[in-house]
Parts: C-alpha cells; structure tokens; sequence
C-alpha cells in the first residue's frame, strides 16, 4: 500500500534499531495508510447495525447490544487475532495473503502445497473484490453528510452521487502521477480524524453514562438472543466495523510490526471505543438520531469542518485499498498468478510506490459500476463485507501451517488456534452470506473469475512448460551436439532468456538452424521469483559455467521487487563473467499459441489463457531490457 516518506525498505527488520524520532514517524505514518479503512467504519458501521435490529434499534437493549458486539469484535478479530498473533507470522518482514501463502509453501511438505496455493488464490481474488467496494463505500457514507447538514441538507441531497463520483474519478486520475509527495500527510491528517472521532466519543458519553454497560459481553449475547435469526443477520452488520483488520498485516513490510501495534493500542482503538460509546449514549438519549448517529454528534457550529475532514480520510483510506491492490498485483505477476502486467514506478527512492495502469483502470469501471447500481452507502454495505470476511477465512487457514510446521507446534495445538478464529470468521462469513441477493454476490462473481483467471493462467504456464521441456534438447546435450560440430562463430554476446535453464531455449535453437551461428559467449539467463519478498544484493546472481561456449546465469527476486536484468547483469563483473551491455544481443523466444482439443485444459480456457497470453505486457519492457539489443524469435505452440 502507499509506503510513506522515509518508510524502510525492508520493515519489520528496519524498525528494530531505528531511532525514537524514527519510530513514532512510522507510527505515525501507520495512522494513516494501514488504519484508514477501519477508522471510517464509525460513518455507518452503527447505523446499520442499528437500523437491522428489532423496533429500529429504539430499544435499550438493541443500542447496548450493538455497541457491545462492535467492541467485541474489535477486540477479538482486530486486536487479538491480527495484532497479537497473525502478525507473528510474517514473511522476512511482509505480510498479505500472498505473502503468507508463500512462506506456508516454503515451511509445509510439498502434498500439501496445492491446498496452500489454492488458499492464496482465493484469497488475493477476494482483496480485489474489497478494492472496488471500498472507495465507493467510504467516499459516498462521507458525501452523504451533505445530507444532514444544517439548514441545507434538502437542497444538497440530489448532488451527493455526483459530487462523489468525480471525487473518486479524480483520486484515480491521479494515481500515475504518485502519491510520495502526499503520502506523508497521509499520517497526520488521519490522526486527525481520529481524535476527532475520540473526541466526539467522549462529549457525548455524557449523555447517557449507562453505556458503558455495553462494554460487558453479556449484552451482546442477549441481543443477539432476544432477536433471533435477526441477529444473526446483524452481525454482518456489525462486521463493517472491522472492516480494514487484515490491512494491519498486509502492510507490516512497509512499517514493522512495533509500529503499526503502538499505533493501534495508543490511538486507533481508544478513538474508536469511544466513538461507538458516544454514538451509543446519543442513541439512547434521543432515540431519533439513530437514522445517522455519526453525523447526528457533530455539534452545528463544527458540522462543516468535520465533513470536510471525513472526506479527505475517506479519500485517504480509499488510496491506500487502490495502492494495496497495486501492490497485490506486483506480488502477483511475480509469484507467476498473473500475466507480465505493465507495473510502473511512481518514485525513485520508495519502493512501494508504483503505478498499475490495467488495474487502476479496472478498479475505476467497478467503483462507477457500484456507485450506479447501489447509489446509497446503505446498500453498498449489504455488497461489502463478505470479500473482507473470505479473506480474513483464508488468513486463519494459512495460519494452521504456520502454527503447525513453522513454529512446529503439535496438529492439535495448530488446529485449535485455527478453530478459535475460524469460528468467528464462520459465523461472520455466514451471516454475510444471507446479503447476496442484497448485493453480497457481487464481490463473489469478481472473486470467482479472479480465480479463474489466476488458475487458468497458472495451469496454462504449467503446460507450455511441460510441453516446450518434452520437445527441447538438454543443454548438456546440445554442448556435445556443438562440440562434435562447431557452427559459425559470430564476434560478441548473446543471451538467451528462458524459464528453465536445463534445456535449450527456443530462440537458441531456431537461431542455430536457421542462421547456422553461435556467438562467442553465450548466456542462459533465467529469472526465477523467491518466496520471499526480496533477495540480497549478494544472493541475487548466480553463474554455473557449462563449458567454453555456454554459462547459465540466474536471476533471483523475491515477490515485491521489480525486474531489473540490465541491472542485475552488471552484478556479473564482479562474479567474473564480463561483457559490453551495449555489444550483447537478447534473444527472446515469442510463442504464438493455438487451442487444442486435446490438451489438459478445456478449449474454453484453452481461449482464455491465450487471450491472457496476448495482452501480457512485453518482456522487453518487463525487465527492463534496452530495446535496441533485443531480436525476437517465433514458434508456434499448442496448449
């Protein structure tokens, strides 16, 4: 997600001995980026919660109900779940579904990866499902104020969709250009809000002390008793409340854990309880202002400036969902889940800043497509939840590997700290289940033919592999096939890209039989992707000499950093291996593949893996390859 000014590279391990002044710039720079999601949640989680319960949420023991399972939740998904344990398990620092999955697949036996690796898919599908709701929810529950406002509310109503799409429209117009040099107020403006948001808490605690019942367990209990299969129903609502949890762990990399933690303890949660609290005492003390308790506090003389401000940090928790599924895209085209997809940087000296023009464009249709269908944030929060409560599912599945090979810990110890979570996550997951015909089923079709997509692509690579493995020569043979008979020698440096460098490429091979040339030094390169998120400067180039003629090289990167080759090549000199950039040519093999009827995928998906393969963004600009020195060469492939 947007990484801050001054954010370290490698976070968790960049905040151990960093200096005070540094760490309280990371917490703070934490407020804004990883809790901007949850923090807005005070804008409608209660008044949905409410407006769901028996008698419209007049009751007593409806507003105490409500309260108590919100600060519950926050207690048990949010702080418990997420800040204490799952943020023990992280990846060299990082952590997200994809990151998770891939030290799962590093730490678990090779039978059970498959499971491991359908988990991440699923899971990454379901983030994306929650990056086109988010804006739209966010944004338009803020706009909505202009509703409420003083004296002008009618007159202002009809402008609320308007004024929200082009606000969202502009926020993604501005995307290629970056947000570094925004980012670092990111922090302090959402801090802000927070204690704004604490602030409006504790004023109107005074208007009903009574609440601070609400703080037992007991009353959530009864609540959901005395309603029902209807409360079941309403915890979906109350879910909105925590919606932007698993953000506390998709962004430990670009902050470290002590931070985000210190963050979460010393002001977000406190801002939240309080708010609730308030919102819970007006309620009880004028039961009128349940319609829209948040926007019912603000006193009229600071109406303006808070709306003002709940924008801006809808805006702001909105930039960082769309800059997360940046940053889940990059992951996800490295680990190989997704076609090469045009990832541009935003910024010379962050690396978190990038621009993902296909995704951005995406995400902007979906958000429009939203704002159209629902038009009011009340029905978009019927469609928003169940994406969140999938993901955070497939987080506590993943964790059952950690807990169980990682920190090698007994299964019934990993199965019974899976179950604890899961359990909530099943009852949430259920009760958001029953708002598909409401909306609910709109972050699972996007979900699904994301998995479609991830799966067809995979498979798809898996084949051509097998396929282009069984039709080529080995290298090692091909050495002696040259030896025995030595082709014409062409002055300087070709290098071969290929995904396996045991057998030989296919442009090496149509250039020795149809320009019946070798070239003095010949490189095997190969780019292969850690399951970590990077690789040491030392760690990244690896040379293995085959004979005279022929030397493979590897490159190495972990799953959020950029191919650079030219870069990386320069590593060689010191390894050794020495040639003129500008005086070496690339070869690149370029496939153009057909359907089969007989291969292992359906014709149908046999299309979609073609199309994908199509619209994958050139090799050339990938890694970064100076155009000039590339020559292509073609076969025909069937899938």
């Amino acid at each position: 997600m947007a990484e801050p000014a001054g954010a370290p590279e490698n976070g968790a391990q960049g905040t151990h001995h960093a200096p005070k002044d540094k760490f309280w710039a990371l917490v703070l720079g934490s407020v804004g980026v990883v809790f901007g999601d949850i923090g807005t949640s005070p804008l409608y989680a209660m008044r949905e919660a409410l407006a769901h319960s028996k008698s419209g949420g007049t009751a007593e023991l409806a507003v105490l109900g409500v309260v108590s399972l919100i600060t519950w939740a926050l207690i048990l998904i949010v702080t418990i779940k997420y800040v204490i344990f799952l943020m023990r398990a992280d990846n060299k620092g990082e952590g997200g579904t994809l990151a998770l999955m891939a030290l799962a697949q590093r730490v678990t036996p090779g039978t059970r990866s498959a499971m491991i690796f359908l988990l991440g898919v699923a899971g990454a599908a379901l983030f994306y499902g929650d990056g086109i709701i988010t804006p739209a929810v966010s944004v338009l529950s803020a706009v909505e104020g202009l509703r409420e406002a003083p004296g002008m509310g009618a007159r202002l109503a009809p402008y609320v969709l308007p004024i929200s799409a082009g606000i969202l429209i502009g926020l993604f117009l501005v995307q290629s250009r970056g947000t570094a040099s925004v980012a670092r107020y990111f922090g302090p403006i959402t801090a802000v809000w927070f204690v704004v948001l604490a602030v409006l808490g504790a004023y109107h605690i005074a208007d009903d002390l009574s609440i601070f019942r609400a703080l037992s367990p007991w009353y959530g209990v009864a609540f959901l008793v005395d309603n029902g299969f209807l409360g079941f129903v309403i915890l979906g609502s109350v879910f909105l409340a925590v919606t932007g949890a698993e953000a506390l762990y998709a962004d430990m990399g670009h902050f470290g854990k002590a931070p985000i933690r210190a963050a979460w303890a010393i002001l977000v949660l406190p801002s939240l309880l309080l708010n609730y609290l308030g919102q819970g005492a007006l309620v009880l003390s004028d039961p009128e202002t349940r319609e829209n308790p948040f926007f019912a506090m603000i006193p009229e003389f600071a109406y303006w400036p808070v709306l003002l401000l709940a924008t801006t940090a809808t805006v702001i928790a909105s930039q960082a969902v769309i800059t997360g599924a940046f940053s889940m895209t990059q992951q996800a085209v490295q680990l190989g889940l997704f076609p090469r997809i045009d990832i541009r940087r935003t910024s010379e000296t962050q690396a978190g800043q990038i621009y993902v023009p296909q995704v951005n464009t995406l995400l902007l249709i979906g958000v429009l497509v939203l704002l159209v269908m629902f038009r009011t944030s009340s029905n978009l929060a019927a469609a928003y939840g169940i994406a969140v409560t999938g993901a955070m599912f497939v987080d506590t599945l993943l964790f059952f590997y950690i807990v169980r090979y990682m920190w090698k810990r007994p299964v019934w110890q990993a199965a019974a700290a899976s179950a604890a979570f899961g359990l909530l996550d099943v009852v949430f997951i259920s009760s958001n289940l029953l708002k598909i015909p409401q909306g609910a089923w709109l972050p699972l079709v996007l979900g699904a033919a994301l998995v479609l997509v991830m799966w067809t692509w995979t498979r798809g690579t898996q084949i051509l592999a097998d396929k282009t493995r069984r039709d080529s020569v080995q290298m090692t043979e091909l050495a002696e096939i040259l030896k025995a008979r030595a082709p014409h020698r062409a002055p300087g440096t070709a290098i071969f890209l290929t995904s396996d460098p045991d057998t030989a490429p296919v442009a090496l091979m149509h250039n020795l039989k149809h320009n019946k040339v070798l070239h003095e030094k010949n490189i095997i390169l190969t780019v292969q992707t850690a399951e970590t998120p990077r690789v040491r400067e030392e760690d990244r180039v690896r040379i293995e000499p085959l004979n005279d003629d022929f030397k493979k090289v590897v490159i190495t990167y972990g799953f959020m950093e950029s191919p650079n080759v030219p870069k990386a090549l320069g590593l060689c000199r010191k390894l050794g291996l020495k040639f003129d950039i500008m005086a070496t040519s690339f070869f690149l093999g370029r496939r153009s593949v057909v359907p089969s009827a007989q291969s292992g995928m359906p014709l149908w998906q046999d299309k979609v893996f073609i199309f994908l393969m199509k619209n994958a963004a050139n090799p050339t600009d990938f890694y970064r390859i100076p155009p000039g020195r590339v020559v292509e060469m073609g076969a025909q492939v069937t899938v």
